[in-house]
C-alpha cells in the first residue's frame, strides 16, 4: 500500500494536477462567497463555516475526480487491477492518497479562509482542525469510491457530484455545525455528537468502500 501511495505522490509532484485544481477552484469559491457578504454585516461570520464547507466540498470533488481520472489514461488503472494487490488495498491507499491531497490544499486554502472573514488565525486552526481532519477524511473515503463508480459512465464529471454529495449530507452537516459551534467559541465537549457522527460517517464509508472497491472499477 505504502507503493502505491507514493506513486500518486510522485506522480503529482510532476504534474501538479490535482492539489492545483484544489486550490484554484477553492480560491474562486471562498474569493467570491466572501465578497457577498458585507464586511460589516454580523451575517458574515454567521456564514463563515457554510462558506469555508462549501469550498472544500466542491473544490474537493473536483480534486478526487481529477485523480481517479488519471489512473484512466493509458489504462493505468487496469494495470493496478491486474497486480498481484488486493482491490481494497489499491482503495485504501487511494483515499490515503487523496487526503493528503486535500490536506495539502488545506494549508493554503484555511488561512486565506481565515485573511477573508478577518478571525483569529491560531485559535481558528487549533479550534477546527479535528472537524477538519475527521471530515475531510470522510470526504476522501466517500469520493474515492464513487469516483471510481462514475469511471464506468460517459458524464463522469456530473455523475461524481451527483452520486457522492447526496450521501455525504450527514458528513457535511456535522461539519458545518461543528464548525459553527467552535467558531462561535464552544469548547470541544459542546460538539462532541457531532464530531462522533463524523467518525462514525468515516468508519462505515472506510469499510464499504474496502469492501466494495473491487465491484466499483469492473468494467
Amino acid at each position: 500500500m505504502l507503493t502505491l501511495i507514493w506513486k500518486d505522490l510522485l506522480i503529482e509532484l510532476r504534474t501538479k494536477e490535482t492539489v492545483a485544481s484544489l486550490l484554484l477552484l477553492g480560491l474562486l469559491l471562498l474569493v467570491v462567497l466572501s465578497f457577498a457578504f458585507d464586511p460589516t454585516s454580523p451575517l458574515r461570520k454567521e456564514a463563515a463555516p457554510g462558506v469555508l464547507w462549501v469550498a472544500i466540498i466542491f473544490a474537493g470533488t473536483s480534486g478526487i475526480n481529477r485523480s481517479l481520472l488519471r489512473e484512466r489514461e493509458q489504462s493505468c488503472l487496469q494495470g493496478l487491477l491486474l497486480a498481484p494487490v488486493d482491490r481494497g488495498t489499491i482503495y485504501l491507499a487511494k483515499t490515503i492518497a487523496n487526503l493528503l491531497f486535500m490536506l495539502a490544499a488545506l494549508c493554503v486554502l484555511v488561512p486565506l479562509f481565515i485573511f477573508f472573514f478577518n478571525l483569529p488565525f491560531v485559535t481558528t486552526i487549533v479550534r477546527l482542525l479535528p472537524v477538519l481532519l475527521l471530515a475531510v477524511t470522510g470526504f476522501s473515503a466517500i469520493g474515492t469510491l464513487f469516483a471510481a463508480v462514475s469511471l464506468q459512465t460517459r458524464a463522469r464529471e456530473v455523475m461524481l457530484p451527483l452520486l457522492m454529495l447526496p450521501l455525504s449530507t450527514p458528513l457535511f452537516l456535522g461539519a458545518v455545525e461543528a464548525s459553527a459551534a467552535l467558531l462561535a467559541g464552544d469548547p470541544l465537549g459542546a460538539v462532541a455528537h457531532w464530531l462522533q457522527l463524523i467518525a462514525v460517517f468515516d468508519l462505515v464509508f472506510l469499510v464499504v468502500g474496502w469492501l466494495t472497491f473491487e465491484y466499483a472499477v469492473v468494467d
